[in-house]
């Protein structure tokens, strides 16, 4: 009995890694501070998101430590980094939320501004979606993103995501008041790889 909770929780701890045609997406290492503080400083990066840029490296190595020690299956976030598979170095990184009773997930996405605009944020986001609806069996997978952040939404879109709601001045961030658009998808809906590579 001891030894198969011993196997269980090696299996929950493992590298969890996914691969790509050009991406690998893994567990973050401490290696990857100094790129997570470099991108996630950025004003146009952190624009649309929850924390205040600039983000130390000591913060960031806080964060990587945080991330890499997290379990992707259990219920919370869990974020997996980002790196191109010919050239390592974190690039960006992809969070998932699973729901407490992991038949439903949220996801979010971040990536430096150098590699915006090449796909490699659609490449990931439909690698994971793929993973939560298809190879997990998750039921839906959801998204939001603020209104003025049309990139994301677009992406969102290709990636099969329906909008599927408005929420006018939602959410007090960064000293306004912003609106949230919402996005699901159904595993009933999912049709495969969309841009996944």
């Amino acid at each position: 009995m001891e030894k198969d909770s011993i196997t269980s929780e090696n299996r929950t701890m493992e590298t969890h890694s996914m691969e790509t045609a050009r991406l690998v997406l893994r567990r973050f290492t401490p290696a990857d501070a100094p790129a997570l503080a470099a991108y996630r400083s950025d004003p146009e990066v952190s624009r649309y998101q929850g924390w205040e840029a600039p983000v130390p490296l000591a913060e960031a190595e806080q964060l990587a430590a945080s991330f890499s020690a997290g379990d992707p299956r259990a219920p919370g976030w869990f974020q997996y980094a980002v790196e191109r598979r010919d050239v390592p170095g974190l690039i960006g990184d992809v969070g998932v939320c699973r729901s407490e009773d992991g038949r439903q997930a949220a996801l979010g996405f971040t990536f430096a501004p150098e590699f915006q605009g090449h796909g490699y944020a659609t490449e990931a986001v439909a690698r994971i979606v793929g993973f939560l609806l298809a190879e997990e069996k998750l039921h839906r997978v959801s998204a939001g993103c603020d209104a003025r952040n049309v990139r994301s939404a677009r992406l969102l879109e290709r990636v099969g995501f329906r909008r599927e709601g408005h929420l006018v001045q939602s959410l007090w961030v960064k000293g306004e008041w912003t609106d949230d658009v919402l996005f699901g998808l159904l595993a009933t809906e999912y049709g495969g790889t969309r841009d996944g590579r």
